[in-house]
């Protein structure tokens, strides 16, 4: 995530209300958890989910029944990757925090499952930057860096893409796409691009001059981030030169901006730049924010950059963070669905779980739901009606669907690779609904995702499928399991495209369908929603400090936004705000950045 664009925010609003609390050692408890199986949730692929051998129903997989020593520092509702981050970082900073996760095991939209053997991502697949260590590096690296913890990844550099133009293989670094552009679309591409590319690429240095766990949300930001990076940020604007300076103040203004300034007129380029704005934001090109936007170039199209899968799949990641927690002092308590954030004397004091348990936050409660949904868990008279009318108001991004299979690797094409993008028509816009569909077969890569001699794989139409057509529906109905046959067509025509004629769905081992409804019922998602629809020149995304003391937000509801840097960053955010400049400080220099 581009740290300018994090440093500009912070401090809108302040996060108020915390304590300067002293760095104290911390020892695993003695009613810590017991040894971690892998962390993977079963939950969003299928309506309807096995029952799991392994953890009992009613069995907790950390406590048994209601939450032991039901009091922390923090309580964090929620164990997404910015929830995990936030408590991470909280747990290092030698803080007691408590996570509150409704399932059985952790991870939200990152989350993995199980199904007959075949271990399956339910949420993100596209990573870099997980070996990068550093000021610059990918702020869910600064998190597992400091936590002590790394993820071992595989390598490579391309995908297919197909769309109408036709299909190839698309490959980062400085060189290789510009010859993916020659001989697909032309030479008035290839110059268009270099030309973006050499505007952009300068203005990576001024994006990534502050490093994304620097930021904190009060005045300490000018001694964490201000001052102890001033020296790399006004070199990198120097090194520009004044025009390349001139185009950085663009970086919290739309990306569409400075494609629009270059005179971009390419047809493929401009749809391409819209793919990838799409992809990584959730929105194109003309609502996302130019410093992510910068950041992503500078990663993709430098020389020797690579892209990276977590062997073991993303449930890697998920242990590693709850790994880190726990090795701090951390705990986490799952199948403990949070009902009510409970306030007084205006202030949030913990929270009630469903079960009746009441859960007591000393310090301060961290809320890892979306905004409509932590509106939801607060008492309506402690809520000032602007703030709630302002998170009514907000846009929400449309939901998704899922295609999930477990197959035979006869079943495909044998050069095949891990992603796949397919385009049906670019005139219908790549946010059009079921008009992109996005394909992952990380058992490519990551062999023991599936058993010996299979593939897993997953297909879904990025966040472009309304929640209005399922609403109200009932799960059990033949009309549902009717649209969901109708609108998971187009991933099966995808699929076939991507797997090649060998291809035979009956031939599947496992087939799940996922809705809006499935994604609204597991990852505990207002009308199954991807995020916030927030535009860049238009809006910005909400801070973590809401109007109530003592509660914070984090995750893709909150700055910097939608995606996995973001939700990092995000959550870094809350855990360097609560506790002091000096404890900060020395994280920062423990870590090297």
């Amino acid at each position: 995530m581009a740290a300018s664009a994090l440093a500009s925010r912070a401090l809108q609003p302040s996060l108020a209300h915390h304590p300067a609390a002293a760095p104290r050692p911390r020892a695993r408890p003695a009613t810590a958890a017991a040894p971690r199986s892998r962390g993977r949730c079963r939950a969003v692929a299928a309506d309807q989910r096995p029952a799991d051998p392994a953890f009992p129903e009613g069995q907790n997989r950390r406590f048994s029944g209601a939450v032991e020593r039901p009091e922390a520092d923090i309580v964090v509702i929620g164990s997404g990757l910015g929830g995990l981050c936030c408590a991470g970082l909280l747990a290092r900073y030698g803080q007691d925090v408590l996570v509150l996760e409704s399932h059985e095991r952790p991870g939200g939209a990152a989350h993995s499952f199980d199904i007959k053997g075949f271990n399956f991502d339910s949420g993100p697949s596209l990573f870099s930057g997980f070996q990068s260590r550093g000021p610059q590096a990918n702020p869910l690296a600064q998190v597992l860096d400091a936590l002590g913890q790394s993820v071992p990844c595989a390598s490579y550099d391309s995908w297919m893409v197909y769309v109408p133009e036709g299909q190839f293989l698309s490959r980062i670094g400085p060189t290789e796409f510009l010859k993916d552009l020659e001989t697909f679309v032309g030479a008035d591409a290839v110059q268009e691009w270099k030309k973006l590319l050499d505007a952009v690429i300068p203005m990576s240095a001024a994006a990534m001059a502050l490093p994304p766990l620097s930021i904190r949300g009060d005045l300490g930001i000018l001694s964490t981030a201000a001052g102890r990076y001033a020296p790399s940020l006004l070199k990198s604007f120097i090194n520009m030169g004044p025009q390349g300076a001139l185009g950085a103040t663009k970086l919290l203004r739309p990306f569409q901006e400075i494609v629009d300034s270059l005179g971009l007129k390419n047809p493929f380029v401009r749809n391409w730049i819209d793919l990838l704005c799409f992809l990584l934001a959730g929105v194109k090109s003309d609502g996302a924010l130019s410093a992510e936007m910068v950041y992503m170039f500078a990663e993709w199209y430098k020389p020797g950059c690579l892209l990276e899968y977590p062997l073991g799949g993303t449930g890697a990641i998920i242990d590693a963070l709850v790994s880190g927690i726990e090795n701090f002092g951390g705990r986490i308590a799952l199948r403990s669905h949070v009902e009510k954030i409970l306030i007084e004397n205006g202030r949030a004091v913990g929270v009630k779980l469903q079960s009746g348990q009441v859960v007591r936050a000393k310090k301060a409660v961290v809320s890892n739901a979306s905004m409509w949904d932590t509106l939801d868990l607060l008492p309506p008279d402690v809520v000032p009606k602007s703030y709630e009318d302002k998170v009514k108001a907000t846009p929400q991004c449309d939901s998704f669907m899922h295609l999930h299979l477990g197959f035979d690797v006869e079943n495909a094409r044998e050069d095949l690779g891990i992603h796949h993008i397919v385009v049906d028509d670019w005139n219908k816009g790549v946010d059009g609904e079921q008009n992109v569909v996005l394909i992952s077969v990380p058992s490519v890569l990551s062999k023991d995702l599936a058993p010996p001699g299979k593939h897993i794989l997953h297909a879904y139409t990025p966040g472009t499928e309304p929640f209005s057509l399922w609403e109200g529906m009932d799960r059990k109905s033949a009309d549902y399991r009717r649209l969901k046959e109708e609108r998971s067509e187009v991933m099966w025509k995808a699929v076939k495209l991507a797997l090649g004629p060998k291809f035979s769905r009956e031939k599947c081992d496992v087939k799940l369908v996922g809705t809006p409804l499935t994604h609204k019922r597991f990852l505990r998602r207002n009308r199954g929603t991807y995020g916030p629809a927030i535009k860049a020149g238009e809006a910005t995304f909400p801070g973590q400090a809401t109007p109530i003391p003592q509660l914070f937000c984090c995750g893709d509801s909150t700055f910097p936004g939608i995606g996995v840097p973001a939700v990092a960053a995000s959550g870094a955010i809350v855990a360097n705000t609560l506790v002091s400049v000096s404890q900060h400080s020395e994280l920062l220099d423990a870590v090297g950045i």
